[in-house]
């Protein structure tokens, strides 16, 4: 069994392949700020897209509707308030105006070698 990092990892790898596989280019993985980091950054036409992975592993693909707890449940209030900052950051650094915020869920079966990922687009931000 892989580890947390690990596991992490994974699933951030899993997450830019299916962008890529949905037309996205993946600009940066982990962009780093003294305050945080974002793990993908990516764009689709002239749209950017922030996004936050969440990786857990499972017994079976197939029993991910009978998780007691969702892998995006993770995003907590201050998570989202660091990632503000940081995509604020980074828009203003690039010139941006077409953005948004995004969570990927990725529910790893290491036992079976697969894994399922729901993409959660357009999340708010707090105020």
């Amino acid at each position: 069994m892989a580890k947390h990092n690990e596991i992490g990892k994974i699933g951030e790898q899993i997450v830019c392949n299916f962008l890529k596989k949905k037309g996205f280019f993946v600009i940066e993985v982990n962009y780093r700020k003294q305050y945080g980091e974002i793990d993908i950054i990516a764009k689709n036409g002239s749209k950017y897209h922030f996004v936050e992975v969440k990786t857990v592993s499972c017994e079976s693909i197939e029993d991910v509707s009978r998780e007691s707890v969702m892998p995006e449940e993770n995003v907590t209030r201050e998570k989202l308030r660091k990632m503000k900052n940081i995509i604020w950051a980074y828009i203003c650094e690039n010139s941006i105006d077409k953005w948004s915020f995004d969570v990927c869920s990725v529910f790893l079966c290491e036992k079976d070698k697969k894994s399922k990922v729901r993409f959660l687009e357009n999340q708010i931000l707090p105020e």
